[in-house]
Order: C-alpha cells, then sequence, then structure tokens
C-alpha cells in the first residue's frame, strides 16, 4: 500500500509542476522585467517546483570523451552481456598503442543507478578498458524473470568477469565489497581463468562490527522481520514488475537524506538563491548531483533481505561462515588476485576499519599482494567520486592494477 500510496501522490503533484514549467516558459515574454528581482525570485521558485523530483528512470552516463595521455578520444557505451537484472556495459575507446587493462566496475545495488559512479567510470577510463555492471531497476523485472538474490549477485560477478575475459582487474564499490570478494574466492578455489588478477574493494562492509555506524546500528537495532514488515512492499500494477515485492528506492533514498538532512536543505536552498541571483553555472552543478541522487532504483526484496541479514546483522563473510549455493566461501584460498582496500577518513557509512577487514579474510594472500590506502578528509561518496578521488585515491588504484598486470 506504501507504494501505491507514494504513486498516487506523485501523479497528483504532476499538475502542479507542468504549471510550473509553463511558467517558466513565459519568461522570454516580459523581456528586462523578467530579470528584476522580485521576477528572479519568482521564476527561482517556479523552477524548483517544476525540476526538483524522483525519478525511477536511469540517467544516461554522458560519457562522450575521455582524455587519454594528453590526447581527448571518443567514448561509446557498448553493450557486452545482459541477463534481466542487470546489463554488463563496456567503454569502448579508439586503440591506443598500448593494450589498456581490463577493469570491472561492480556497481552498488543500494536504491541508486550505477550511473552514480559516472566520475568513478570517467577518471578510470584515462588509463584502463573499463566495463560496469548495469543494474536494472527491479520494478521493471517482471515477474517471470525469477528472483535475485545474494547468490545471484555473485553469479553475475562471475559471469560477467568470463564475458570480459582475462586478463582482467575488478574495482568494487560499497556494498558489492562483500559479494565481489565472495566471488574471487570462489574463482580461485575453482582456478578459474577470468579471476581477477587485482581486486580493489572502495569503502564496503566487509565487516560491520568494526565501528559500527549509524547505518550498521539500524540494521542491528531491528529485526529481519522488522525489515521484511515495514520496507518490503509490491510494485503496482502499472509497471512491468507488477507484483514482485520490492525495498523500493525511495525509501532507501529517504533514509540516505535523513542521516544529512541539514546538509541537504542547505544545498537546496543555495539552489533556489544562486537561480534567483542568475547564477546558471553554479545552480547547474547542484542541480546536476541531485537529478543523479534523485534518480532511484528498487531492490528485489530477497536481495535486500539477503544483505541485511548475511552483511549487516550476521557478518557472515567476517566470521567465516557465508554460504554461496550452500558451499562455504574461504577466502584464504585467494594467493594471485592482489588486494587494495580503500577507505575514507570521515565515512559514515563504511567506517574506517570495516573494508580494511578484508586483509585478514585473505590469509592466503603474500604480503606484498596486499595493500591498503586511508584517505583523509573524505566521506563516503569522496572516496569514488570528486576532487580527492582524482587527484589522490585514483594514482592508487592505478599503480595498483598497473602492478599486478
Amino acid at each position: 500500500m506504501l507504494y501505491q500510496f507514494f504513486q498516487t501522490m506523485t501523479d497528483l503533484a504532476t499538475p502542479m509542476r507542468l504549471m510550473a514549467e509553463a511558467g517558466l516558459r513565459t519568461r522570454p515574454m516580459f523581456g528586462s522585467l523578467a530579470h528584476a528581482p522580485l521576477a528572479n525570485s519568482a521564476y527561482a521558485a517556479l523552477d524548483m517546483i517544476a525540476n526538483t523530483r524522483l525519478t525511477a528512470d536511469r540517467p544516461d552516463y554522458r560519457i562522450a570523451s575521455a582524455l587519454c595521455g594528453n590526447a581527448e578520444v571518443p567514448v561509446r557505451e557498448e553493450l557486452i552481456a545482459a541477463t534481466p537484472f542487470g546489463d554488463l556495459l563496456g567503454f569502448a575507446k579508439p586503440a591506443q598503442g598500448v593494450e589498456q587493462p581490463k577493469v570491472l566496475l561492480v556497481a552498488p545495488i543500494s536504491g541508486h543507478f550505477a550511473t552514480l559512479l559516472r566520475n568513478t567510470v570517467e577518471v578510470l577510463l584515462r588509463d584502463h578498458d573499463v566495463y560496469i555492471t548495469d543494474w536494472k531497476n527491479a520494478r521493471d523485472v517482471p515477474l517471470s524473470a525469477g528472483s535475485f538474490g545474494f547468490d545471484d549477485y555473485v553469479d553475475h560477478v562471475v559471469h560477467f568477469l568470463e564475458e570480459i575475459g582475462p586478463p582482467v582487474h575488478m574495482v568494487a564499490v560499497c556494498q558489492p565489497c562483500v559479494p565481489a570478494l565472495a566471488a574471487v574466492a570462489l574463482m580461485s578455489e575453482d582456478a578459474n581463468p577470468a579471476c581477477p588478477r587485482s581486486l580493489t574493494l572502495m569503502g564496503g562492509p566487509v565487516d560491520v562490527r568494526i565501528n559500527p555506524t549509524a547505518v550498521n546500528d539500524l540494521a542491528t537495532g531491528n529485526s529481519f522481520e522488522w525489515f521484511e514488515d515495514n520496507l518490503i512492499h509490491s510494485v503496482p500494477l502499472r509497471y512491468e514488475g507488477r507484483g514482485r515485492r520490492v525495498y523500493p528506492g525511495f525509501l532507501q533514498l529517504s533514509a540516505f537524506m535523513s542521516m544529512n538532512s541539514g546538509r541537504h536543505f542547505e544545498q537546496h536552498r543555495a539552489l533556489y538563491q544562486h537561480l534567483a541571483d542568475g547564477e546558471e553555472e553554479q545552480a547547474r552543478s547542484i542541480r546536476d548531483f541531485y537529478d543523479e541522487y534523485f534518480a532511484v532504483l528498487d531492490l528485489t526484496a530477497e536481495f535486500y533481505l539477503e544483505t541485511i541479514d548475511r552483511v549487516f546483522q550476521r557478518a557472515l563473510l567476517a566470521k567465516g561462515e557465508l554460504d554461496h549455493r550452500g558451499r562455504r566461501i574461504d577466502c584464504g584460498h585467494i594467493r594471485r588476485t592482489a588486494l587494495l582496500t580503500v577507505e575514507g577518513e570521515r565515512d559514515d557509512i563504511c567506517a574506517v576499519g570495516q573494508t580494511a577487514a578484508a586483509h585478514d579474510l585473505c590469509s592466503g594472500l603474500r604480503p606484498h599482494l596486499k595493500r591498503h590506502y586511508l584517505q583523509a578528509g573524505v566521506g563516503h561518496y569522496g572516496v569514488f567520486s570528486g576532487r580527492r578521488w582524482e587527484s589522490q585515491i585514483y594514482p592508487q588504484v592505478r599503480a595498483h592494477i598497473l602492478a599486478a598486470s
């Protein structure tokens, strides 16, 4: 019922947004009067009403080119493999003379589309042949496609690595650090030739018992049944996934927003002021971020609940008790895949120490194949996006991949 109620409220707000859009189109009719201080304030308010909204459609990556060496080269998206729940996308570039390492970027399924990692992809493209797990919105996947749980996520990672083919490297961001590490353990044990030569884990919940955050407290402060009873809802009839049980993306976004509500309020106040002052460039910067941030994706109920249970409540991988389709995951089998863990000093989602715990689990790796990097002054998103990712963290990732190539 909650999902349907949310959809109804969204529908009821549509006429108001259409009226605001119509109001914006009248601005040229008033000439210079349209840029008087009072008019600027009115049109800024109309802009906020018309353009600040949630959407469940995947944004474009908008990566048309990449800087490789001293040259800007064209980039095009290629569909490499597809399943009902996710695509493997490649970002193709002209040959650079020297073959660049192939990298699979494993995106989280945590309420946002993989396009949230746009800046991660852009930077990696400078020196690598980049692929990404482009997950689909569960509300658009028909029930006939079956279920998608934690084990299916691991299977997708293995399948996509095999599709790319060796030699390949893998970078996992946030929540998929656990299934990515599990996939490498399985592939190592099986001597799978597509097992990655290096694995980079960035801000992920490998062991949530270390320095618990508000996110961890929420997961452990409520029973498994509470999550199932209160956060799982059915997709409304209008969508392809009608009847599928999901954790709605708008609920996840609400949780993220509440963690930093003051900052988000201040950013929207600043957006309004930039619009009212005619500062288009500053307004566009904020708008672009929230257009991406407000594009939400539903998670299948089974994947969300199994992640809550296995990763956040019982920390099974950290205890050596995680199974994949009845088979015990043993990270001690990882002996050839070089490991880099990256954490942010101010990360309030995956605290310092939670990702680095992977080093203790990978007991079969020699010391020279293990590295940890702690970035000062960044929070969760700063680990994989923004100025410090580009100037300080990425050189560590690039050097790690190059050393393992």
